[in-house]
């Protein structure tokens, strides 16, 4: 008798829909700094776990939501996240063998440039600056990997995501 593997795709969908509350969540300014950026950690997860599933199409359209719910340019998460999904794609097989705390290194730099190419693209046409206070979320989400990384992989591995 042969099992049939469940996919239950719907999983990686359910964490991302929390990653956009988490996301949406009213802060104080000072709290706001230092957010961790839930979606594009959430999905740098998929995309490593499961390249067949999650690719750039996937980045494009979540870059859209999350521009919608953050009341940005429209379109300016959507490049930022296609560039970080881009190189996450080329290395997903190299990621996979990194310890988690080389990964969580590894996922700091790939936020550190999805916030330079938000910064840069929402600075084109003002003079705003603000020193490198962007970056901070790149450390908060670098360390959110630690815990956010044993948490999918044992999602995905008790509901058989594949």
């Amino acid at each position: 008798m042969v099992l049939a593997r469940t996919h239950n795709l719907w999983v990686p969908f359910v964490t991302l829909l929390l990653a956009f509350m988490l996301s949406a969540l009213p802060l104080p300014e000072s709290v706001q700094w230092g957010w961790p950026e839930w979606v594009l950690v959430v999905f740098l997860y998929w995309v490593i776990a499961l390249p067949h599933r999650f690719g750039l199409g996937w980045a494009f359209i979540l870059g859209l939501l999350l521009d919608l719910l953050q009341g940005n340019y429209l379109g300016i998460n959507a490049l930022a996240m296609v560039c970080v999904t881009f190189f996450a794609i080329l290395m997903y097989r190299r990621l996979r063998m990194y310890r988690v705390w080389q990964q969580a290194f590894m996922v700091t730099l790939l936020v550190a440039l999805h916030q330079t190419v938000s910064y840069w693209a929402q600075g084109i046409g003002s003079d705003a600056s603000s020193g490198l206070w962007f970056l901070l979320p790149a450390l908060t989400s670098g360390l959110l990997w630690l815990w956010l990384f044993v948490v999918l992989r044992g999602l995905r591995r008790a509901f058989k995501v594949a």
